[in-house]
């Protein structure tokens, strides 16, 4: 599994990618390690300016586990992250970041709903580019594009998702099954051996009707990728590749599945592109030919009943 050693601040897109990195390791931090990390991803201008000690002081934990929150933030020491918070800041003065956010109220007026709604999916996607691992997802391309066959898992609103992917790839002529049964997918994954790939799409990383065929097709030599917004979950034991999506935030009116959802349907379209990309000569008559036998059922819908 690869990891960027290094946490970004993308330009134009203010404390997305700090923030995003701190939901996305919570569920493997510890309480102080957290208290730190979402104390700066809060307030960079703040922090930035605070000494190690003082940040120990601020959050009421250690020396030592401001300097360990900084190393796992992706920075050698604390100096490095009060650099990088400092620049943050700067571009927070220049670029103020939307006041508007996803906590939707019962009494919310439809115009606010849909401004935070949009605001939240944008910020979604925003955060599932900025952690997206370029070298594994370009792994994953070469996996699927010369795939003998290529399964996929996922249960509730992923296997959707998983849906959409095996529908795109049956499109560009690969073979691929999309297995919402959790039977059915262990029983596919058996036939699995070198050569062929499995996707699992799990948001929470710890689906085990989601890990079984992924274990299994592990075992069968199959190349494994995983879809999650925890890259650190049990799925990833299994998992060749990992493409971490977004860490939703969940709210009252709004479940994660909703957000998470919007972040893993991102990476399945950038595999589905990459893949028609690197197989384009087959690929492109592939859709060519779906598209022409679809067509008669377009027409025929477009038609007035007699």
């Amino acid at each position: 599994m690869s990891d960027d050693p290094k946490v970004t601040f993308s330009e134009g897109v203010g404390t997305v990618p700090l923030r995003a990195r701190v939901r996305s390791l919570g569920p493997s931090m510890t309480r102080s390690v957290q208290a730190v990390a979402e104390t700066v991803a809060a307030d960079p201008a703040g922090c930035s300016r605070l000494t190690v000690s003082a940040l120990a002081a601020r959050t009421g934990t250690s020396e030592a586990t401001v300097v360990r929150t900084a190393r796992l933030l992706g920075y050698p020491g604390y100096r490095d992250l009060r650099l990088a918070l400092a620049a943050l800041a700067a571009q927070q003065e220049t670029g103020a970041a939307p006041a508007v956010t996803a906590d939707i109220a019962v009494d919310d007026p439809i115009a606010d709903v849909v401004a935070k709604l949009a605001h939240e999916e944008a910020q979604t996607l925003a955060d599932t580019a900025a952690g997206l691992d370029l070298a594994a997802l370009a792994s994953a391309v070469t996996a699927l594009a010369t795939a003998r066959r290529i399964d996929v898992y996922g249960v509730g609103a992923s296997a959707l998702v998983g849906q959409d992917l095996a529908q795109k790839l049956l499109r560009i002529g690969l073979v691929a099954h999309a297995h919402g049964d959790p039977h059915l997918a262990v029983t596919g994954a058996v036939q699995l051996r070198p050569g062929d790939a499995a996707v699992a799409i799990t948001h929470s990383g710890a689906t085990g009707d989601v890990i079984d065929p992924l274990r299994t097709a592990f075992e069968r030599g199959a190349t494994t990728i995983a879809l999650t917004g925890r890259p650190n979950a049990p799925v990833a034991q299994y998992a060749d590749l990992v493409l971490a999506t977004s860490a939703a935030r969940e709210t009252r009116l709004r479940p994660a599945a909703m957000s998470s959802r919007t972040s893993q349907l991102l990476v399945v379209d950038c595999l589905f592109v990459a893949v028609a990309q690197r197989t384009y000569e087959s690929a492109a008559p592939a859709l060519a030919a779906s598209y022409e036998a679809l067509a008669p059922r377009r027409r025929s819908a477009r038609s007035p009943r007699p």
